[in-house]
């Protein structure tokens, strides 16, 4: 017969999650203290509550996954604030729990379950509606799978934790800091895979590119804050003249990028790219307060529109394509404002 040791041996080794690792224990907790019920509780000590995370019931007593009950109530914290980890008459000893009146529960053994800084993570525990005298080597049974419980815990909260810290900083990394726009990067790959999307479904491919003209001068008269604020704004606007299938990003200093579906190739695409680009020129038209009661009016940007069928186009292709349309019309309009 496989021995208590190997079979802890082989729990420990072998499990790569919470629940894969507990079930066995609980098997195990039940043979050495001959006891009906096993369960892992978590606590949060902040809002006061104890949860049944995971539970066997092998006998008539039921303790359920994911009851909640009142820490304060417990017998987990009455055996902890006193020392005691088992009792064989739950009545005698605390008999004021609503919680241990209602589960009928008659003998009780609990351990807590601590990090390595000291913080509570929860308890083990294993009970029984009728009294059982408890093995010399249960408790320390006890004691040792609540070591081995809270360093997986501590493990898997510590994983979830960086994961959860690199997709931050992924996220981070294709986003522009100043105006949380999707940055060129991300505006690149999404542009990419429109594309390919556009070869299947036949659709023309659209690409805006929009110059903020003269944002130095911005920059240089009213100050950089002045210029961070004037850049938001005008992020805000133009997303909000977008279609809700469009992406805009910040491409560059002064420069934004939009990419988008058009129409089916069969369809009119210049339509759909001429009341884009008056949109957007619209949208580029902003007035920014500043703090010291000046304002900041700005005229409006250059806006440079396609559509292009994706079996003829690239990335790059795409982009200079839109650049070039935009400085198209950056001279028409600097050609206005001379004639002017």
């Amino acid at each position: 017969m496989t021995s208590i040791v190997q079979r802890l041996s082989h729990t420990v080794t072998s499990s790569q999650t919470m629940p894969a690792l507990i079930g066995p224990l609980l098997e195990i907790m039940l043979e050495v203290t001959g006891l009906d019920s096993a369960y892992l509780t978590t606590v949060d000590e902040e809002r006061g509550v104890q949860n049944v995370v995971h539970a066997l019931n092998t006998g008539t007593m039921l303790i359920p996954e994911g009851l909640e009950v009142p820490w304060s109530d417990t017998l987990c914290k009455r055996a902890l604030d006193e020392g005691r980890t088992y009792t064989g008459d739950v009545k005698e000893c605390w008999g004021d729990s609503d919680a241990a009146r209602a589960l009928n529960i008659q003998t009780y053994v609990s351990t807590p379950v601590r990090f390595a800084s000291g913080k509570l993570y929860g308890t083990l525990c294993a009970t029984s509606d009728r009294s059982v005298k408890l093995a010399d080597e249960a408790e320390d049974v006890l004691r040792l799978f609540a070591k081995i419980i809270a360093g997986f815990a501590e493990r898997e909260q510590l994983v979830s934790s960086l994961q959860l810290a690199n997709q931050e900083l992924a996220s981070l990394a294709m986003l522009d800091a100043l105006t949380g726009l999707p940055n060129r990067r991300c505006v690149t790959e999404e542009l990419n895979r429109i594309i390919a999307h556009c070869r299947r479904t036949r659709e023309w491919v659209l690409v805006g590119f929009v110059d903020m003209d003269h944002f130095k001068q911005i920059n240089d008269q009213y100050g950089h804050e002045a210029g961070d604020a004037l850049m938001r704004t005008m992020a805000e606007q133009l997303s909000a003249a977008l279609r809700g299938s469009d992406m805009l990003a910040r491409f560059g200093g002064d420069e934004f990028v939009m990419v988008g579906t058009g129409p089916l190739l069969d369809g009119d695409g210049d339509a759909v790219v001429k009341d884009l680009q008056q949109r957007l020129s619209a949208a580029s038209a902003v007035a920014v307060d500043l703090a010291d009661g000046r304002q900041i009016s700005y005229p409006g940007a250059s806006v440079g529109m396609v559509c292009l069928t994706p079996d003829d186009t690239d990335v790059d292709d795409a982009l200079q394509k839109a650049d070039a349309a935009m400085y198209r019309v950056k001279t028409a309009r600097q050609k206005h404002k001379e004639a002017a």
